[in-house]
């Protein structure tokens, strides 16, 4: 799978991040004069300073959480788009609901450049598994296939005996969709004698792809490579050939910050992703994805250039109940902000004698009981429910960017 998409891939990262900058504060003033969520939303930001990471990293994170109430309220787009909703060429609904777009700019939700990743060349027939009923999953597949010229057989989820025929008569050579469903397909295959032995290239995302089945794949003859995205922002980032983590997309900003937070973390540790977008219709600025990932250093073998992230490590939204009171990471961020000396803090909750027990495991060099005492006071004012105290070594508690772990068990 030699060869890039185009040569922003190889740039200097130097170069790359000119460019971005150079183009932000334009999309900020963008938002703000075309969206009236971001009218509002930034309406003390000064657009021409937001000309660094340092600037970005000042506005306020728009959590994936958040989309559903705002546009609730102002029913579809809660007026997060910058153009008429009469310009869209679909209004997709996820699950929330939470409402997209599409328009007729083509790779709308940027796919190609991944899929060219993987392999995909004009002219390659792919075979497209996922849904195109209300989510998006399907279109954002096929508007990156039809950018790189590949044919599109339209196929969607379930009927797996009517898709294998499907493949079996039409002879692709890619597929896109879930690895769940591409092991459903060979198994059944093979169970029922249809060939499907045309499939060479499968491109996969949705869910994890674990070694065992990308080894599966590869024993069919099939190379899989997956992506990270949201259909709210489109493609976030991709594998290579290299497969050493998942490469930053050229068309967004990423950053990795503390959940519950707006603030970026070090390099290497684990946080929220949150993404800025150069889309022009739906110009989401710091959403929060509440996915958790870090940053990997260095540059892939492959000769992208770009940011790395480990890729999808689970959910920052750790939001949970104890004693009928609910607890969530940006509570956990206002006592670290009311007790600056301390390191990761990270609330575990458990059920021990038939009770909820909340503990704070706090890194700190001050073991005092005068210190334990001021988090325990911190904690019944922040959360509205008391908590034990345990104090870590600085450095002792997971990197995994979970500030709340909730390890309940009911027997």
């Amino acid at each position: 799978m030699p060869g890039h998409y185009d040569m922003l891939e190889t740039r200097r990262r130097e170069e790359r991040e000119a460019a971005l900058m150079q183009a932000l504060p334009g999309q900020v003033a963008h938002a703000k004069a075309n969206a009236p969520f971001f009218a509002k939303w930034f309406k003390d930001i000064d657009a021409a300073t937001v000309t660094s990471r340092a600037a970005l990293a000042k506005l306020p994170v728009l959590r994936k959480s958040k989309l559903g109430e705002v546009q609730k309220a102002d029913p579809p787009m809660g007026g997060l788009i910058a153009v008429p909703l009469a310009k869209a060429r679909h209004i997709f609904m996820s699950p929330g609901p939470i409402f997209e777009i599409d328009t007729e700019e083509p790779d709308y939700f940027r796919g190609a450049r991944a899929m060219h990743a993987a392999g995909f060349r004009a002219g390659d027939v792919v075979y497209n598994t996922f849904s195109y009923h209300l989510t998006p999953a399907g279109i954002m597949m096929e508007s990156a296939l039809r950018a790189l010229g590949c044919p599109v057989v339209p196929g969607g989820v379930g009927n797996t005996e009517l898709q294998l025929d499907a493949i079996a008569a039409i002879r692709p050579v890619g597929y896109a969709g879930t690895p769940s469903f591409l092991k459903i397909l060979l198994e059944k295959g093979t169970e029922l004698g249809k060939d499907v032995s045309s499939l060479k290239k499968a491109f996969v995302g949705a869910e994890a792809l674990p070694p065992s089945l990308r080894r599966m794949f590869q024993d069919a003859g099939i190379s899989c490579l997956q992506s990270y995205g949201t259909a709210d922002v489109g493609t976030i980032a991709y594998e290579s050939e290299a497969l050493e983590g998942m490469i930053v997309d050229e068309g967004v900003i990423v950053e990795i910050v503390r959940p519950g937070t707006g603030d970026p973390v070090p390099e290497g540790d684990v946080g929220e992703v949150v993404v800025t977008t150069f889309n022009r219709a739906y110009p989401l600025i710091r959403f929060g994805t509440g996915d958790m990932s870090a940053v990997l250093p260095g540059e892939s073998p492959c000769g992208r250039t770009n940011m790395r992230i480990k890729g999808w490590m689970g959910r920052a939204d750790q939001r949970t109940k104890v004693r009928g009171m609910f607890v969530d990471p940006e509570q956990i961020a206002e006592i670290s902000r009311k007790h600056p000396g301390l390191g990761r803090l990270r609330l575990v909750i458990d059920w021990v004698n038939q009770a909820d027990s909340m503990v704070l495991k706090a890194e700190s060099a001050d073991t005092s009981p005068a210190l334990a005492d001021a988090l325990g006071e911190t904690i019944r004012t922040v959360c509205k429910v008391g908590g034990k105290i345990e104090f870590a070594k600085p450095g002792t508690l997971p990197n995994d960017g979970k500030v709340i772990d909730d390890i309940r068990k009911y027997t």
